[in-house]
């Protein structure tokens, strides 16, 4: 089982206070691209304050990360699938309080997967945030367990142009700047390490271009209200490599958008959809 204790799944986690100041929103937005221009992701002189893009909740989200067991194997974690929800837009600084909680295992045969629900409130302890995370534990399936349901298919519609289309080239040095908000995970920029870990050379967090979409999201649908944006799911299929471009696409459907983004013609995050109020 590779260390996976089963009997975590339902426990609440500790709750932990998240703290950041105007300038870690900053290092965030520029680490998902953000350039002088867009002033008020990136000019603490902004009326108001620092606008905090809405995926700033998968940075918070990790200092409740769960406890799953003993003797883990981070490397062979893949993750699979995010969703964030906004209940309000973050404050451009403060304190949150999170907690989190395994909601389930599921037992793929080759892999358990492993979805953790975290929360974000804030010192007054209004709902913030939630963010649902399912990540892939290669080597701890075959415990006999259920493989879960099958999750919503969504594509886009054949044939039919996207109602908004914005593309974003990633810098050669995007995964050495994004890495600095937490995930300090060498694959993303020792190459030797990346070589044994599969990969011709260092990948971009699979996080990293999800903040790149939510940009692409918050400018295409959202006129850079961060208020608007309500919530973004999406699944990781594919790598990236800093340097390369990502296209995110978005069709208009039953009240929400679904969204894919890719590199030239491959799909790196599909499955996905944005709701914007």
């Amino acid at each position: 089982m590779s260390g996976l204790d089963l009997s975590v799944v339902g426990q609440k986690n500790p709750e932990r206070t998240f703290k950041y100041t105007w300038r870690d929103a900053v290092l965030y937005a520029l680490g998902v691209g953000a350039q002088a221009d867009e002033l008020p992701l990136v000019y603490e002189n902004t009326p108001g304050g620092i606008k905090v893009l809405p995926s700033y909740a998968t940075i918070a989200r990790g200092i409740a990360f769960p406890r799953l067991g003993n003797n883990i194997f981070f490397p062979r974690f893949i993750h699979g699938e995010e969703l964030i929800h906004l209940h309000k837009p973050f404050p451009s600084q403060g304190e949150i309080i999170c907690f989190s909680e395994v909601t389930d295992i599921f037992d793929k045969g080759k892999a358990a997967v492993i979805h953790v629900k975290f929360s974000g409130l804030t010192k007054d302890r209004d709902p913030l945030f939630d963010v649902k995370s399912a990540f892939f534990y290669l080597g701890a399936g075959g415990f006999g367990g259920e493989r879960g349901p099958k999750s919503e298919t969504l594509v886009p519609p054949e044939g039919v142009a996207p109602d908004f289309s914005i593309s974003y080239k990633t810098t050669e040095n995007q995964a050495a700047l994004y890495r600095l908000n937490g995930d300090m995970n060498p694959l993303h920029i020792d190459p030797e390490l990346a070589r044994k870990g599969g990969q011709e050379k260092p990948i971009l967090h699979g996080l990293c271009s999800y903040g790149f979409a939510t940009r692409a999201i918050l400018y295409g649908i959202c006129d850079g209200d961060v208020s608007r944006f309500k919530e973004f799911k999406a699944r990781f299929t594919n790598v990236v490599y800093p340097g390369e471009t990502l296209t995110t696409e978005g069709w208009k459907d039953n009240g929400r958008y679904i969204i894919q983004v890719r590199k030239e013609n491959v799909v790196v995050l599909s499955n996905a959809y944005a709701i914007i109020d």
